[in-house]
């Protein structure tokens, strides 16, 4: 199995919701995410793709997160905007952007340095 992996950036806020219905305060994060996709063979250029086009269509999927509260957004206004909801959501949304050949192993998202989530199907 052959790996690669891109990182981007975003700086967003969000408060949680907590069991008593409350909210937790405002709060920045210089945001990390890392997919890592594979593939069991190389394609023809003997790569399982191009980083720039992972990198993209990362990118694409966070544009809407770049200096918001994500909880203003429509899925975490649903969804407590936690790392974990976070690494699903992109997870989901870059899932159905690959190509069938190849398999999203995982989405990690860094909230501060060793605070991370990771999710994976």
């Amino acid at each position: 199995m052959f790996t690669i992996s891109v990182e981007t950036r975003f700086k967003a806020s969000h408060k949680l919701n907590l069991p008593d219905g409350s909210k937790e305060p405002a709060h920045y994060h210089d945001w990390v995410v890392t997919a890592e996709v594979s593939s069991k063979k190389l394609n023809n250029m003997a790569i399982v793709m191009n980083f720039q086009k992972l990198k993209q269509m990362l990118d694409n999927i966070v544009s809407n997160f770049h200096n918001t509260e994500l909880n203003k957004l429509r899925y975490f206004g649903q969804n407590n905007p936690s790392a974990e909801n976070v690494a699903g959501y992109i997870f989901e949304k870059l899932d159905r952007k690959l190509p069938k050949e190849l398999k999203l192993e995982n989405v990690k998202v860094v909230e501060e340095p060793g605070c991370w989530a990771k999710f994976s199907k």
